[in-house]
């Protein structure tokens, strides 16, 4: 608005010039833009947990940038424009709006998606397009396996769920542990698996591995029934918002009450309305951290901007958006392909999510945070390095 009233001024200004005979104003133009994507769920079923914190924090991203008159990329400034794309929380629709975006609104980088199972399609039609794309929040390995374009800013699955299957051993030192997870969701398996190869290779016991499918399934209590008996001494459970509360409630209904364990999905759940949860962890790639200076000031303008808290969707967004620009500033270079090397360079870009950097591939070396929920709060318990 300020750059749109400002030319607006300027014309008036030498219209009226002219007409005075006073002065020949050159016609300004506006910067060349540079546009990118967002593909996000803002409708299905992660809508409430990834939606309006995807979309403010790519528009608080974007209005930085343009505050100064846009990114400096070689000697010229361009503006981001940002483009909007729901994805439904479905494949098919991510697919296409993915090739909308690239084949018709000329975007030059795509962030997101967010959730795997559409992550994972569209890394293939941007790979396929050469257009670099960050997925903020994808864990699954497969969404950058074997791919040149595709990057992300959350740690793996394959380390999330080693970093829990530690954490169980080492920290709480039990040595049997059950596992309850939707086996339908690339997600969820993924981790569940690793979890359970490492929490083995430790020396422990899973004694309960139990599945389910997404959508067909409201009663847990058979599955739940098998582990309470199972003699396990804490329970992972790293699975979505809708399924998780009744989980809980119907592992304690059950007389369930040995700890329970949770991915970063569990950030979206409210433990001050659930007690249930007391006493649990689980792992997240973000956690307000007063000794980051960038963390900080993110915060701030994010509260005064949208008078609420960013959680981990919103930090994991900006950062997103600040590893792209980085990149562009860097190669100097609007070329889609010189984007790509530009992220592919990047060594400890310090974000509000913490430092991150690519070795060569498209997943970031970055640590993951413990999180305990206590008097129905949740707060950060310890730090845990790649």
């Amino acid at each position: 608005m300020l750059l749109f009233s400002t030319r607006r001024f300027t014309s008036l200004l030498c219209s009226g010039a002219i007409a005075l005979g006073l002065v020949a104003c050159p016609q300004q133009s506006p910067p060349p833009e540079l546009r990118v994507g967002l593909i996000a769920g803002f409708t299905g079923e992660t809508a409430a947990a990834i939606g309006p914190s995807s979309t403010q924090a790519a528009e608080l991203a974007v209005q930085e940038a343009n505050r100064n008159g846009g990114l400096q990329v070689g000697k010229r400034k361009y503006t981001v424009t940002l483009i909007l794309a729901d994805d439904r929380n479905n494949p098919e629709e991510a697919v296409k709006v993915a090739q909308k975006l690239i084949n018709q609104d000329n975007a030059i980088a795509i962030v997101g998606p967010y959730i795997s199972r559409e992550a994972i399609p569209v890394a293939q039609v941007v790979e396929n397009a050469q257009i670099p794309m960050i997925s903020p929040t994808s864990t699954n390995p497969k969404t950058t396996e074997n791919k040149q374009y595709v990057f992300r800013v959350v740690f793996t699955d394959e380390f999330q769920g080693r970093v829990m299957a530690n954490f169980a051993r080492e920290e709480l030192k039990v040595s049997k542990a059950a596992v309850l997870y939707d086996r339908a969701s690339d997600y969820n398996r993924s981790i569940a698996e690793i979890f359970q190869q490492v929490f083995q290779q430790t020396g422990g016991e899973v004694v309960a591995f139990e599945t389910y499918t997404t959508d067909t399934n409201q009663d847990f209590r058979p599955q739940l029934q098998r582990i309470r008996d199972s003699g396990a001494e804490i329970l992972f459970l790293p699975n979505y918002e809708q399924e998780l509360y009744l989980q809980v409630q119907q592992a304690r209904e059950l007389g369930i009450q040995i700890p329970l364990l949770g991915s970063d999905t569990w950030e979206a759940l409210n433990p001050a309305k659930n007690p249930q949860l007391e006493g649990s962890f689980f792992s997240t790639n973000y956690a307000p951290d007063p000794t980051n200076p960038k963390n900080q000031a993110f915060i701030k303008a994010y509260r005064e901007l949208y008078q609420n808290e960013p959680d981990n969707v919103a930090a994991l967004t900006y950062d997103a958006f600040g590893l792209l620009f980085e990149a562009i500033e860097s190669q100097g270079e609007t070329d889609p392909a010189k984007i790509r090397e530009g992220l592919s360079q990047i060594q400890q870009f310090i974000g509000v999510s913490g430092t991150a950097e690519f070795a060569g591939t498209g997943d970031p070396i970055k640590s993951a945070a413990i999180m305990q929920i206590k008097t129905g709060q949740v707060s950060f318990y310890k730090s845990v390095a790649p």
